[in-house]
């Protein structure tokens, strides 16, 4: 059955919402797609539209827009988890892992919702968690494509990610700032309890894997963003590399390998 959130209620960080209207999605596991998105109003209609086309019951989590995303996403009909108020991309995804899990999903795909991520591309990574895998992680890198690669700034972000990563779980992980990825019940359950707030997919790729979860790549295409602005740029580019270093270290250091 469905769930409706009280009127103006911020109970939780969830408000529950009617899935009534949800596509089904044919495959083996019961898959969410979790589209988080703040001020994405020129990109999230045909965002949601991707997801629909391919088949798959979706969320957009509306992390407080302040202009039209809200709207947008109710004129059309869309289901969308609206929080209270904005919590940032780790609040955001979280409240996804969350819904997830209690509307009893198998598996979670984060999708942008600016329009960079191609729905084509989900089977690869659902394909990984049905093979065993945790943490499915879409790379630009892991194969040669012909999708969009990102600047030459944040290719070598990337890189140095890359290496700060092997250099203290032992796992290469070729795009690990990529926020197209597929999460197992353990990973969602992880998750839940603990998601980085700022910048979180590296510092949570090397958290998977220090709880003993298994992280792997499959490639995928993607786009520019078509529409929307990225909170990494200018000088906000070297406080996220060494945040994030950082992070990573102090997960490095603070969990030890174990089973979830």
């Amino acid at each position: 059955g469905s769930i409706r959130a009280k009127e103006g209620s911020n109970y939780g960080i969830l408000r529950y919402m009617d899935t009534s209207n949800a596509y089904p999605n044919n495959k083996h596991l019961n898959v969410l797609v979790v589209i988080p998105a703040y001020n994405e109003q020129e990109s999230i209609v045909s965002v949601v539209n991707d997801v629909v086309s391919a088949g798959y019951d979706y969320v957009v989590v509306n992390d407080g827009s302040t202009d039209e995303t809200q709207s947008l996403c109710e004129s059309h009909g869309f289901n969308v988890l609206n929080l209270p108020q904005n919590l940032g991309i780790g609040g955001c995804v979280q409240a996804g892992h969350k819904y997830a899990l209690l509307n009893g999903y198998d598996v979670d795909i984060q999708f942008d919702g600016d329009g960079q991520h191609d729905a084509r591309c989900i089977p690869s990574l659902v394909e990984l968690i049905e093979s065993g895998s945790d943490l499915a992680i879409g790379s630009r890198f892991v194969e040669d494509t012909d999708g969009f690669r990102s600047t030459a700034l944040r290719r070598l972000g990337i890189v140095w990610l890359s290496f700060w990563i092997k250099a203290f779980s032992g796992k290469r992980i070729t795009d690990p700032t990529s926020g197209f990825r597929a999460s197992s019940k353990k990973a969602m359950a992880l998750f839940a309890r603990n998601y980085p707030t700022d910048y979180p997919e590296p510092e949570s790729i090397m958290l998977a894997i220090k709880s003993g979860l298994s992280v792997n790549e499959a490639p995928v295409t993607m786009r520019e963003r078509q529409g929307g602005k990225s909170s990494i740029g200018g000088l906000s580019s070297l406080y996220y590399m060494i945040k994030v270093s950082l992070a990573i270290l102090i997960v490095s250091f603070s969990h030890k390998r174990k089973r979830v």
